[in-house]
């Protein structure tokens, strides 16, 4: 069966994100997607869904959105606060509503949370993803945040028969320590290895595009130089010497000079990073950003096993 959510309130920004877009950063297609995939795609084991269905992206305020039938949900993230008809819907496990509102508030201990409906967000493909390309101004719904008044498409699934808000007690926590230092893979820049060596603040100018950092500015021997090829994770050394972050909205070419690359399994972490929040850096070598990338795709694995074992089969 399928189904639609009406937007009352759109929240801060609100998008519909997926995967991203692979396979035409060739030709300038930025590869959008959830800043955290990981926390998606745990969401959508949580909701019913293929991991990588759809689903709405909150950032620092959610939304407030109407069922007009029942839904299974789940919220994985920051810390939402979130209410069904007035009641408090936990957050890390999977939901049952019937129909009625949900109302997402502030998001604390963090940047976004990502929400999951039974069936998945059913826009239009574009270019084989149905993530927001802000920038670009595509996929998603229009090619930008939720507005209220929409009417935000649900693919089938199943419509659980429930007449109150219904919740196991269980749940699960994916949050990563927010004390640790970003590691990165550093450059051949001269100013490389500096970037450890000082602290830095987020600044509130960041958006899915980059993660702008403030603080002590760094040398810049040389100014920029040629365009080349930047992805997801590259740190940029602009002309003010405070370094940029590019996280999932990332251009695809760039002449700021790149002191390194955040490995990836600290990626996610910067999705949560808010305005004012202290930010350091910690060099690794390639071997070991390897080894912590596939321990983190084993921890998430392993989440991913206790989820399907608590959920009744279907």
């Amino acid at each position: 069966m399928t189904g639609s959510v009406h937007v009352l309130s759109p929240g801060l920004q609100t998008t519909v994100q997926d995967r991203g877009r692979e396979g035409w950063r060739h030709l300038g297609v930025a590869h959008a997607g959830a800043l955290d995939v990981d926390a998606m795609r745990l969401a959508n084991r949580l909701a019913g869904n293929h991991p990588d269905a759809a689903v709405l992206e909150l950032t620092l305020r959610g939304p407030t959105l109407r069922f007009d039938t029942p839904a299974r949900i789940a919220l994985i993230g920051a810390q939402a606060m979130a209410r069904f008809e007035g009641e408090r819907v936990p957050v890390g496990r999977p939901v049952h509503l019937p129909a009625g509102t949900l109302e997402i508030g502030s998001l604390r201990g963090g940047a976004r949370a990502w929400l999951a409906i039974g069936g998945g967000i059913d826009t239009a493909p574009v270019l084989g993803s149905r993530s927001t390309d802000l920038r670009g101004g595509f996929g998603g719904l229009d090619g930008r945040a939720l507005r209220a008044g929409d009417v935000v498409p649900l693919g089938p699934g199943i419509v659980p028969e429930v007449d109150a808000l219904n919740a196991p007690a269980w749940w699960i926590d994916p949050a990563h320590d927010t004390h640790l230092p970003i590691r990165y893979c550093p450059g051949t820049h001269p100013a490389a290895s500096a970037l450890a060596r000082r602290g830095w603040t987020v600044s509130a100018s960041s958006n899915r595009q980059g993660l702008r950092l403030q603080g002590d500015a760094l040398p810049l021997p040389g100014g920029d130089g040629v365009s080349e090829p930047v992805a997801p994770g590259t740190i940029q050394l602009p002309a003010d010497g405070c370094p940029i972050v590019l996280l999932a909205d990332a251009q695809t070419v760039g002449g700021y000079a790149k002191l390194g690359h955040v490995i990836a399994a600290d990626l996610p972490r910067l999705a949560q990073c808010v305005p004012g929040q202290p930010l350091h850096f910690a060099p690794v070598d390639a071997a070991t950003a390897h080894r912590l990338a596939c321990a983190a795709r084993a921890r998430i694995a392993r989440i991913g096993v206790m989820i399907d074992a608590r959920l009744p089969a279907v």
